[in-house]
């Protein structure tokens, strides 16, 4: 009978076959990250940022309810058959993007692309807290979001170098099969599920199941409310970042290679940094990581609006990447930390929903503020409400 360990050492094998399929579904949103916007202006004459930035507001809404679907039959259907539906999902999206005839078929492309992210991420994320227990769950984290969101800044980087030397459509969207081929074809023949990992940590976790999973990891736990509202700001200022940056970087004047660099640098940073922020987490307090994230991004958000050169804005990009890299993998980490195996699937299904659900209120509520008022009105906007949820770490959370 097979021994069951858990440990990164223990299962690097598994954990690092995670990684490498993590990657390649970060790379499906680094498809959109840098063209897309152009690509309603220039071929589908949308002007209105609210229409524009659809595709963010329905991304965000299936992904984050595909999250919480994917938290509460993790335990029923098993890890990996998530993970290999999430690709199912994911394999039209290319094809989608590439020959739309309409933006209506944008949207409809990332509505299966929402729910790619939201099984399939959230998959690898379970897969791997569950593989390494209880003392590197940090460092697990950062490595799984370093390589997601790594791949995010250099497929936006890549799509936004094609799109200058070839067009728009279809060539950049053509790195988009080959990642969703090779995760679909990597989940099913080399993944193995973590239940027997989960049923080990049961056997001696001391931390108390919730009794009520949903309203607690949304609110009432105070560690875990503290997390959850968090996660939905920082996606919201991520959602106004996808969709704005890139029409308020073409309205100074600068061109699509330069705005490719800028969207790619923040991601970039995100991803890379987790690789020291995620260990971190395992060392150092979560509660103050969690509020200098936050507290930096809204200094960097704010600042934004006052650069007026390309190194400017790629300091300020960089800056924003490095304050999300602080909370991303210790929001995952404290949500294991303070949920018992058995409820941890669904708590992070349930934080994640709500933190994806970040995407689209930030994608409309940046949207509505930038036609009515400016993108300099919805980007401080974002920036205080940032600020605001740092403040309630510092209060709220022990």
């Amino acid at each position: 009978m097979e021994k069951i360990q858990l440990g990164l050492k223990e299962n690097w094998k598994q954990f690092t076959l995670l990684v490498i399929i993590n990657a390649f579904v970060g790379g499906m949103v680094g498809l959109e990250r840098s063209i897309l916007p152009q690509i309603a202006e220039v071929e589908f004459e949308i002007a209105a940022k609210t229409a524009i930035l659809s595709f963010i507001i329905v991304f965000g809404i299936i992904k984050a309810i595909s999250n919480y679907f994917a938290g509460a039959f993790a335990n029923k259907i098993g890890r990996k058959n998530l993970l290999v539906l999430g690709w199912v999902f994911g394999l039209p999206v290319p094809f989608m993007l590439m020959f739309a005839p309409s933006w209506d078929w944008i949207v409809a492309a990332n509505v299966l692309l929402g729910i790619n992210q939201g099984l399939a991420w959230s998959s690898t994320v379970v897969m791997k807290i569950d593989l390494v227990g209880e003392k590197q769950r940090g460092f697990a984290m950062g490595l799984n979001e370093f390589a997601g969101y790594l791949a995010v800044a250099i497929v936006a980087f890549l799509t936004g170098y094609i799109a200058v030397e070839y067009g728009l459509r279809p060539y950049p969207f053509i790195l988009g099969i080959g990642l969703a081929v090779l995760g679909l074809l990597g989940s099913i023949f080399l993944i193995k599920d973590t239940r027997k990992h989960v049923a080990a940590e049961n056997s001696y976790s001391e931390i108390p199941l919730l009794q009520n999973i949903f309203w607690e990891t949304t609110w009432k736990h105070p560690n875990l409310g503290s997390v959850t509202q968090a996660g939905l700001v920082n996606n919201l200022n991520d959602g106004m970042a996808w969709g704005i940056f890139p029409i308020l970087l073409a309205s100074k004047g600068f061109s699509l290679e330069a705005i490719g660099i800028v969207t790619a640098v923040y991601p970039a940073v995100w991803g890379f940094g987790q690789l020291f922020t995620g260990k971190m987490a395992d060392i150092y307090n979560k509660k103050h990581l969690l509020f200098l994230g936050m507290f930096l991004q809204s200094i960097a958000l704010g600042l934004f609006l006052f650069a007026d050169s390309l190194t400017h804005y790629i300091i300020l990009s960089a800056s924003l990447g490095w304050g999300t890299a602080m909370v991303y993998p210790t929001f995952l980490a404290t949500v294991a930390e303070n949920t018992h195996p058995k409820d941890r699937a669904n708590s992070v299904g349930v934080f994640r929903l709500w933190r994806d659900l970040g995407y689209a209120i930030g994608a409309i509520l940046t949207g509505l503020i930038a036609d009515a008022l400016g993108l300099e009105a919805s980007m401080m906007t974002i920036a205080f409400l940032t600020l605001a949820s740092a403040m309630i770490i510092a209060i709220r959370m022990r």
